[in-house]
């Protein structure tokens, strides 16, 4: 049986349809320095790319719970 890459599903979000979902990388600190623009931008969640999602998804056998 294959396990669930506990460190994929802490990251992304699989969503109704299967698509995974990302958060933006870096908005933990130095927020001061960032425009509105890029703040507003990196507090939407992202998709994943197909091509990347198809090594991610192998990773979680079982889903998201």
């Amino acid at each position: 049986m294959q396990k669930t890459k506990k460190s994929i599903a802490k990251r992304f979000k699989l969503t109704g349809t299967g698509k995974l979902m990302r958060r933006t990388p870096g908005f933990r600190h130095l927020l001061s320095t960032k425009s509105s623009k890029q703040k507003r931008r990196a507090s939407q969640d992202k998709h994943v790319s197909p091509g990347r999602a198809a090594n991610l998804k192998r990773a979680l056998p079982h889903g998201l719970k």
